[in-house]
């Protein structure tokens, strides 16, 4: 059960955070939602593609694996990718908002129920004299992460529909005779529809950052070649 309250390093002096990746702590997903500030980083690893909300706008995720509750990264000795996105590695950290002198005030929330939470295992979030442990600090990282990403996300995809950049895309993935995948409901961005623009359309983006941006969904798409792989060595392991 969630019992989210705000981190004080004075009540909370002794926790610890379970950092390690693992299917019982939540990593085993087959989708994890990302930001455009993190784009660069997921292109490297995996499949970037989109999905619609149920208000008409979008979301960015990374792929990671072919089946519900799948992570083809994970298995029982880690993570296997070079980066983790932020809305895993933030853990059970969230920013909240309080009232400080009649104006509201970001700070960090913690669910002291999740499983990577406790009091024996793992590493500690506070200094023995105060201040923020090594683990608390990387967890830090990811919240600035996603809180910029979060900003930019609207104004990047409403940049990509004026442009007609974003397209349905159904993937189809065959790994042997008798096992084949089919995602539907993605849009990704199209590289047709990027290869027509207008130069002043081309300027624009660029001149936003979201021109980059669109690049590194369209370079991403080849990461579904390495989840192939990774699902055929599972399937014959």
């Amino acid at each position: 059960m969630s019992q989210t309250v705000m981190l004080d390093n004075v009540e909370h002096h002794d926790l610890r955070l379970i950092s390690r990746p693992a299917g019982s702590l939540g990593d085993n997903i087959n989708l994890a939602l990302v930001v455009p500030a993190e784009f660069a980083d997921v292109q490297r690893e995996y499949p970037i593609l989109f999905r619609q909300t149920g208000n008409g706008g979008f979301q960015a995720f990374a792929l990671l694996g072919l089946e519900a509750d799948e992570n083809l990264f994970l298995d029982e000795t880690g993570w296997h990718a070079r980066y983790i996105p932020a809305i895993q590695a933030r853990g059970p950290f969230s920013i909240g908002l309080r009232s400080a002198e009649d104006r509201p005030e970001r700070t960090i929330m913690v669910d002291t129920g999740h499983p990577r939470i406790s009091r024996t295992e793992g590493d500690p979030l506070f200094l023995p004299h105060g201040g923020n442990a090594p683990a608390l600090e990387r967890v830090l990282n990811a919240l600035r992460t996603l809180h910029a990403g979060m900003a930019t996300a609207d104004a990047m995809f409403a940049a990509f529909q004026a442009a007609g950049l974003l397209a349905p895309v159904n993937i189809e993935i065959r790994i042997d005779e008798g096992t084949s995948y089919e995602l539907t409901d993605f849009f990704s961005v199209s590289q047709d529809a990027l290869a027509r623009l207008d130069a002043a359309t081309l300027e624009n983006l660029n001149r936003s950052g979201f021109l980059a941006l669109a690049f590194c969904a369209i370079h991403s798409t080849g990461n579904v070649r390495r989840l192939i792989e990774l699902k055929t060595h599972r399937r014959h392991s």
